[in-house]
């Protein structure tokens, strides 16, 4: 197996090409190789891989792996390189969710392992300290230790340093800003929520309409600083292809990031559905 190599200039151009020509972005997770391949066969445009979209593939929820239950970048990096780039031809390329502030490895190496195993790009989301409510106990908790924003604002840094797409994201926009103003990642994706829908997504009663003027407020005030940058919206209440639609004709932004939406709810629902087909079966009346 020879993993194609797509170069960061290779990628920002055919980024660049379909933005002219109009046509959205579509970054999409996967915690399979299968996901990956069934994802690239689509025209997904990116793949990204981290701790989350594996503990999905296992059956948890996303957030699980907000806990110490594993290393979650062990588990990227293991899982990117073993199940992920096999599995494609490279009409997609791969970007790896980073925990910035892990703090048993030095980033620069980590980065450099990456982009070894032919993977060009990275992001600052698996997981980020900005899953956790800025106004909650553990927040202050966890920042008071040490595991902040800015590790993650500095890996996105040294990432564009040494040559790989970044892809920055944030949930509010203070955040984003911040990130924005420090990192000048290439991507940035608005985080606009957990995905709702499913066995374990949460609906926290925001409308496709709100979910777009929030991530459209946040485009506004990002485009400011830094107007060339490639902007995706992603969760709350963007689950379905019909709510993404929705998303590209009322915000001014280049395209969308979906995780559940294509991985785990399509997944829950055809496997479901055909296993309750088999389930359902009978022998013959005698």
């Amino acid at each position: 197996m020879i993993v194609p190599r797509p170069t960061r200039e290779e990628i920002l151009a055919r980024l660049k090409r379909k933005i002219d020509e109009r046509r959205p972005i579509f970054i999409a997770s996967a915690g399979s190789g299968l996901v990956a391949k069934l994802l690239e066969t689509a025209g997904v445009d990116c793949i990204n891989t981290f701790s989350g979209a594996r503990l999905r593939a296992n059956g948890m929820g996303t957030m699980s792996m907000m806990w110490p239950i594993l290393d979650s970048n062990k588990q990227t990096l293991d899982y990117t390189e073993q199940d992920i780039l096999p599995a494609i031809e490279g009409d997609a390329f791969i970007c790896a969710c980073l925990n910035a502030n892990d703090p048993l490895r030095d980033m620069r190496s980590v980065l450099q392992r990456l982009k070894d195993m032919g993977v060009m790009s990275v992001s600052n989301i698996g997981p980020s300290i900005s899953y956790v409510d800025k106004d909650s106990n553990i927040y202050r908790v966890l920042t008071k230790s040490g595991i902040t924003l800015q590790h993650e604002i500095d890996m996105l840094a040294l990432g564009r340093e040494m040559g790989m797409v970044t892809v920055g994201l944030a949930f509010d926009l203070e955040d984003s800003l911040q990130i924005i103003e420090q990192a000048r990642p290439d991507i940035f994706c608005f985080h606009a929520g957990t995905t709702k829908g499913g066995i374990t997504g949460y609906d926290s009663g925001e409308t496709i309409e709100e979910t777009a003027a929030k991530t459209e407020e946040a485009y506004k005030a990002i485009r400011a600083i830094e107007p060339d940058t490639i902007l995706v919206a992603h969760g709350a209440a963007m689950e379905t292809p019909e709510d993404a639609q929705f998303m590209l004709h009322n915000t001014s932004g280049h395209g969308f990031w979906t995780g559940s939406s294509t991985e785990r709810l399509p997944i829950e629902r055809a496997v479901l559905g055909a296993a309750r087909e088999f389930a359902a079966l009978t022998f013959k009346d005698e």
